[in-house]
């Protein structure tokens, strides 16, 4: 394996071009922007979403999706809603043996679909695999040590992949779990918007603990009922990422729910387009997974009547409080 293609230049996607040219491999990314394309071949740097990160001249962007079609691993790093439209670009250019990793993190908002499911849609026979876990892009473009999964339906295809992918502060480890780790990947963001809700209202910390951990608790009951391992909740793509996502300064989920719990209105907040919130986006169609599955998930169910306008805040956090008690079990 020599050529990596990275499909989305956003701050994640040139994060992973970064580390994928850290490891030794050949590496372009494409994006829809030629403006940004432009910026990126000329001063070798993204200065639309990673400003102050030098790229390597050697990294080179483009706005061709033929210019993909001799990659030996394409790496897909677009918002979760863009998946389906970037799939119907590529279809005719991919050959069928080109694994294809999906960066992108959420459930597509109106068909409830999981990443994969959107990316089997256009190419049924293609390796897919599933890279997640606690990571802010500014970190791994800075070369910060970072630990993530890579799951694929069988562990020695992402064993493969990983040992291409890892560089010395850059370690994937591998998961034969896709189910628990997009799950794990996707409803983090609920629960972020939540934790800086607690946050907004100041709560305190114990009230920010259980709320994560009441979370992750009620996202693994989901994972499992759809198949899932119960202990890919408790690693990387689970734990780690909703400690991070939820408890960090950095994530734009959190970053929503503080704004909420200090008295934005939400439609402000809402109609702010220039930072995409996907923890708004996969809300619904967690609440359609969990409806389906009879999975009970009180803190999503919350944040979906709140962000539907059905509840105010003070109502629901009554209602969350005046639950009846329970036997702590997940």
């Amino acid at each position: 394996m020599n050529r990596v293609s990275i499909i989305g230049a956003g701050a994640w996607g040139t994060a992973l071009a970064l580390t994928a040219f850290r490891a030794g491999l050949s590496v372009n990314l494409w994006s829809r922007s030629l403006d940004k394309v432009e910026t990126i071949n000329q001063r070798h740097e993204n200065v639309y979403h990673l400003p102050g990160i030098i790229l390597n001249p050697l990294i080179q962007a483009t706005t061709d999706p033929s210019d993909t079609i001799d990659a030996d691993l394409v790496i897909l790093a677009p918002p979760a809603q863009c998946l389906r439209s970037i799939c119907e670009i590529f279809r005719p250019i991919w050959p069928s043996s080109t694994p294809l990793v999906i960066a992108s993190k959420g459930i597509e908002d109106h068909s409830t679909l999981l990443m994969s499911e959107v990316v089997r849609e256009y190419f049924p026979h293609n390796p897919i695999l599933i890279l997640s876990g606690p990571s802010f892009a500014n970190d791994v473009a800075k070369n910060l040590p970072t630990a993530l999964v890579l799951a694929a339906e069988t562990l020695a295809v992402t064993q493969t992949i990983s040992s291409f992918l890892s560089s010395a502060h850059f370690r994937l480890y591998a998961s034969d779990d896709i189910m628990g780790v997009q799950i794990g990947g996707a409803c983090k963001n609920i629960i972020a918007i939540a934790c800086g809700i607690v946050e907004g209202l100041a709560l305190g910390d114990n009230a920010r603990a259980a709320l994560v951990t009441r979370g992750l608790a009620e996202v693994s009951r989901l994972g499992c009922g759809m198949g899932a391992q119960l202990e890919t909740f408790l690693g990387l793509s689970g734990a780690g990422d909703m400690i991070l996502t939820s408890l960090s300064s950095q994530s734009r989920n959190h970053a929503f729910g503080l704004a909420l719990g200090r008295g934005a209105p939400l439609a402000e907040l809402l109609s702010n387009k220039k930072t995409l919130v996907e923890g708004v986006y996969t809300v619904s169609g967690t609440v359609f997974l969990a409806k389906k599955n009879h999975i009970d998930m009180p803190l999503t169910f919350a944040i979906y009547d709140l962000l539907n306008g059905r509840e105010t805040l003070d109502h629901l956090i009554s209602q969350l409080l005046a639950r009846s008690l329970k036997i702590e079990r997940t």
